[in-house]
């Protein structure tokens, strides 16, 4: 049984969403749909592709993964099929692929800061979508994603091979992942990469880019601090960090919601600093706390 998710900028207050499943249960009456998100802000890619990565990784093998965030819409963009040795990716070739070509190759786009087409690694296959036989017709220029993804998706799912929907390509548009940056003052700044539906910050340090001592590291978000790290949500108290399933720092607010107490948005500014051993570090810890404490 074929398994195809839906990734979107679309929201679920419109009739898009049920749109592209009606095409695609029109064309496969079998195939189980999964919503992975609907909630992209809207036309933001790297969000897409951030939330995508944390998500497809977890599905059967061979699952379609079909990915509809695109500013592009009805421009010369490509669209395109990309074949991993995992599953099958639909979507636009502005971007939002760029983890999974990464999570393929890490050497991809290492050394570049902003996106731009790169070859694929070896093992992955991509086939720009050009044959409209396989469109639904008359394509509307605002809706590619009903239209063209939809039932190319479909098709995939009951066995048509990348090829038969257009032309072999051998390099995609990559972004690189947004990663931490170390700034002079030894601070490590990263940005808010997605926010859940509990308000949770999910930002770009991972945990790998912790200092590699115990020592307490204080992070400042939203000109609020605080000190350490969590080990669960139910551990925090007041405002906290900890490192979430995906393995980001996240910001969370115990019983509320962090995104609204702090008015936070994607792209904002998390910095991160290590903590100074000796002197200084009791009052560090209290201010620490104060700051981090919701409003009454």
């Amino acid at each position: 049984m074929a398994v195809i998710t839906l990734t979107t900028d679309f929201g679920l207050t419109d009739a898009y969403v049920a749109a592209i499943k009606g095409v695609i249960l029109g064309i496969n009456p079998e195939a189980t749909l999964v919503d992975i998100c609907h909630n992209i802000k809207p036309q933001n890619i790297p969000q897409a592709a951030f939330v995508l990565s944390t998500a497809y990784q977890f599905f059967p093998q061979r699952t379609i993964h079909l990915v509809v965030v695109d500013p592009g819409v009805g421009t010369e963009r490509k669209a395109i099929i990309l074949r991993t040795a995992m599953a099958d990716f639909v979507a636009p070739d502005n971007g939002v692929l760029s983890y999974v070509i990464q999570e393929s190759s890490p050497r991809v786009m290492a050394d570049s800061v902003k996106i731009q087409p790169r070859k694929l690694p070896s093992g992955l296959e991509a086939v720009a979508i050009t044959e409209p036989r396989f469109w639904r017709t008359p394509v509307s220029p605002t809706f590619h994603g009903r239209d063209i993804f939809a039932p190319v998706a479909a098709l995939l799912s009951l066995g048509f091979p990348p090829i038969e929907f257009g032309e072999a390509v051998t390099s995609l548009k990559v972004s690189p992942r947004p990663r931490p940056e170390q700034k002079p003052d030894g601070s490590l700044e990263g940005h808010i990469l997605h926010i859940d539906n509990f308000g949770n910050l999910i930002t770009s340090i991972k945990s790998d880019d912790l200092p590699p001592t115990k020592q307490p590291v204080t992070i400042e978000v939203a000109n609020q601090f605080i000190l350490g790290l969590s080990r669960t949500y139910a551990e925090g108290s007041g405002l906290f960090a900890l490192i979430g399933s995906s393995g980001y720092l996240e910001i969370a607010l115990k019983g509320g919601n962090a995104k609204a107490f702090l008015d936070a948005e994607v792209g904002d500014e998390v910095k991160l600093r290590q903590q100074p051993e000796g002197v200084g570090e009791e009052r560090e810890d209290k201010k620490a706390w104060r700051q981090s404490q919701p409003a009454s």
